[in-house]
């Protein structure tokens, strides 16, 4: 993960300043020094403050940075919550990096607080998906886990996740998980294997297969789930996802399932309001 993250903030530096921060050079002395401030302007559940030290580290090893929150925290609108003093033409290159990051972790870390909050006195887990903006996915991620959710599979990598289009693809749900058992037989280590089920008949195939460690519930409602408790014989773990938000999450935390996901986490967001001010 942290490999990810240092080519993260040298790509996303490299974008942004290219050949130079020419507003900068045309009127700030090279040899200016300042202290910078970092505001909260509304209430949320902070993340991002790991991220902004190390883009602030890459930038310029020399600056002095503190600051008085860390990633998890609640904080209030209009709240002072850091300082950054050393080299104008540093604090400026990293500001709007800094700030993007902050922003969009911290929208994430609230919103997964609020649903974990709703879904707290349940044995579930609430799960994000692959919904993610392209190349910032590690930072998405790393902002639903301090905001109490857990990661899904990273990418297409790291789990076996057969859904719909690979069923219609393979030419069927049966097809598909054979297909994906004589192909495992070849990998050097076992990945977690999920099935994503539209109906019953779907749900019956995929509890057969010793192979299947979890079936993905999608789109069924909670009564539906209820009704397929019972016919779970072999005991896998179950997924729902679809249609799930705020105002029904509970009903599915109250089922008995175990993992609820939701793309909303990260693709549905708008960006906590945090500013940098030079003093």
């Amino acid at each position: 993960m942290q490999q990810k993250i240092n080519e993260f903030i040298q790509n996303a530096l490299a974008e942004d300043i290219g050949n130079g921060d020419m507003t900068t050079l045309a009127t700030i002395p090279k040899n200016n020094n300042s202290e910078a401030i970092c505001y909260v302007k509304e209430d949320c559940v902070i993340a991002g403050i790991d991220l902004a030290i190390q883009i602030c580290k890459k930038v310029n090893e020399d600056l002095t940075v503190s600051f008085t929150v860390q990633d998890g925290d609640e904080v209030n609108a209009n709240t002072a919550i850091g300082r950054i003093v050393g080299a104008t033409h540093s604090i400026l290159k990293l500001e709007r990096l800094l700030l993007n990051c902050m922003q969009r972790m911290s929208a994430i870390a609230t919103k997964t607080k609020h649903f974990v909050q709703l879904i707290a006195p349940y044995r579930v887990q609430l799960l994000d998906t692959r919904k993610t903006t392209p190349n910032f996915r590690v930072c998405e991620k790393w902002a639903v886990a301090i905001g109490g959710g857990v990661n899904h599979r990273i990418g297409l990598y790291d789990q076996i996740l057969i859904k719909d289009n690979h069923i219609i693809a393979a030419g069927g749900i049966q097809k598909a998980i054979e297909a994906c058992m004589e192909y495992m037989k070849k990998l050097p280590t076992k990945l977690p294997v999920i099935v994503e089920v539209k109906n019953e008949d779907e749900f019956k195939i995929a509890e057969s297969y010793p192979i299947v460690d979890r079936i993905l519930l999608d789109n069924f409602t909670p009564e539906a789930i209820i009704a397929l408790l019972s016919k779970n014989t072999a005991q896998k773990k179950l997924e729902a996802s679809g249609g799930i938000n705020a105002s029904n999450i509970e009903a599915y935390a109250k089922t008995g399932i175990n993992y609820v996901s939701l793309g909303d986490l990260t693709h549905h967001v708008s960006s906590v309001d945090i500013s940098l001010k030079i003093m």
